[in-house]
């Protein structure tokens, strides 16, 4: 053994002598001492700074000072629109709203609040949170009575707003939408409304005057609290308010998935003074269908791009299929005819027929031509279908009188001179609910009966012509072999 060259054979090192106080102490503090986990690393984000390359640069670009360092959850949101592993997305605890948000919106002393309802103009009904209205309505009336008797009292101030207007067609006026909202909001429970404001994130309308409305409600030491459903667009509205308007780029991460936001985000830098403005996580609202079904499935429910009406001249004894979600039954009329107009996601194929085919219909085309669901034996998974019965009046052939709206999904527009009973079926769990008119135009042109054109329509046509013919070919090849096989076998002898 030698010491001298490490080129030779037998080199050693001797090892170094150990501390007599090597061993590291034992933490034995308890858990419930140990420092909390930073609120940036909750949400998945840590704003790192960046130090410049050249030393002597003093004003270097203000994107280069930050960069915002995400986790892998965030990160596969933010590039690809997906979770990792979906599995260990149900692992996730709820958000229990009403003890993290609704106790601070009950408190009579604090800083003023203001509550964001966020709420997606396609699907209206469907994403309005009634819970949380009745509960702000509820502490307003009770915060207002304390403070009329001279006492502490903080009146919430309801701000809603809607969102993805840039979806509704283009003909469709402000004014009377927003009325229509008004009126849907009240009979959802929100009772007092300070203001309504009806937004486009992507195309940047409407954020400058709810910007300034929100910085006169909240003063300089307000709280602001963005509520709303899953993939109502919460986050997408704070960062294009930040970027556009507060002049700062926030790093929320946005993406079409539902719950995307995990917990309660305190966004920095948009609102002046100390005012705060907190993101918190999507509300589940269980009585959606998007909430049952697959990423893939999501996606053709998904609306995004303008709405575009497709109309049906419909009697008596026909139904109208959305896919393999919903289906409409026209089953008395005290006129000749009916319209119908869909207003879904123009992904969603359609079917007409007369409703004593629609067995035949679930049978033989549910989950292939009718998606979603994707898949022959999806349409068990997502539960059982349930009939409403639904009784309509209209006073005109030239515009829809009422609606029948799925939640998550898309609505059936009436339009008659006359009544009707309709029945509605979907599966069971999911909100149907009957309303006025949202958009009164109907499409120039009428569908036919059948299916409507549509890619999927077109794949499941291949996919079932292409087994018919297989299936035909082996039914031909069959007989001749059997015939073969019977023939007598003849030996040939040459001489």
């Amino acid at each position: 053994m030698q010491y001298s060259d490490p080129k030779q054979p037998g080199f050693s090192i001797n090892p170094i002598p150990k501390n007599p106080n090597y061993k590291s102490p034992i933490d034995r503090n308890p858990v419930a001492e140990e420092p909390e986990i930073s609120n940036s690393l909750k949400r998945g984000m840590l704003n790192e700074l960046i130090e410049p390359e050249n030393d002597d640069d003093q004003n270097p670009e203000p994107s280069l000072l930050r960069k915002p360092v995400v986790c892998a959850r965030c990160h596969c949101l933010r590039h690809y629109g997906r979770v990792r592993d979906p599995t260990v997305e149900n692992l996730l605890p709820d958000f229990d709203f009403d003890h993290t948000v609704g106790r601070k919106l009950n408190s009579t002393a604090g800083a003023r609040t203001v509550v964001l309802v966020v709420v997606d103009a396609a699907d209206f009904d469907g994403s309005f949170p009634k819970k949380v209205a009745k509960l702000v309505s509820a502490a307003i009336d009770e915060n207002y009575a304390a403070w009329k008797e001279g006492k502490s009292g903080n009146v919430p101030r309801v701000v809603l707003v809607v969102t993805k207007i840039d979806l509704l067609p283009s003909s469709l006026s402000p004014t009377r939408l927003e009325h229509w909202v008004r009126t849907r909001a009240r009979e959802g429970g929100a009772s007092k409304i300070t203001s309504v404001h009806l937004v486009s994130a992507v195309r940047d309308w409407g954020l400058k005057n709810l910007f300034d409305d929100v910085v006169g409600l909240a003063g300089p030491r307000g709280n602001v609290w963005a509520i709303g459903a899953q993939n109502a667009g919460k986050s997408t509205l704070i960062n294009s308010i930040g970027q556009h308007v507060g002049g700062k780029i926030v790093h929320l991460t946005e993406a079409p998935v539902p719950g995307t936001t995990l917990g309660i985000v305190r966004v920095e830098g948009v609102l002046p003074s100390q005012a705060k403005l907190f993101d918190t996580p999507g509300l589940l609202h269980p009585h959606q269908i998007s909430t049952r079904l697959t990423r893939e499935e999501q996606k053709l429910v998904q609306i995004s791009k303008e709405l575009k009406p497709r109309t049906y001249r419909i009697k008596a004894g026909h139904s109208v299929h959305i896919g393999g979600l919903m289906r409409l039954d026209i089953e008395e009329l005290s006129t000749d005819s009916i319209y119908i107009t869909v207003w879904a996601s123009p992904y969603l194929p359609l079917h007409m027929g007369k409703t004593e085919n629609v067995q035949k219909m679930l049978e033989d085309h549910f989950g292939r031509q009718l998606q979603p669901p994707i898949g022959e034996k999806r349409s068990e998974e997502l539960g059982q279908w349930v009939r409403k019965e639904f009784r309509v009046s209209g006073n005109s052939w030239d515009s829809s009188s009422v609606d029948i709206a799925a939640a998550g999904l898309g609505w059936f527009a009436i339009g008659l001179k006359g009544e009707g009973s309709l029945g509605v079926w979907t599966y069971d769990g999911i909100d149907v609910i009957l309303r006025n008119s949202l958009i009164p135009d109907r499409a120039r042109s009428f569908e036919v009966a059948g299916f409507t054109v549509s890619k999927i329509v077109s794949k499941a046509d291949q996919t079932s012509n292409k087994l018919k013919r297989q299936s035909g070919k082996k039914q031909k090849r069959s007989p001749l072999k059997a015939e073969a096989a019977l023939a007598p076998i003849t030996h040939s002898h040459i001489s």
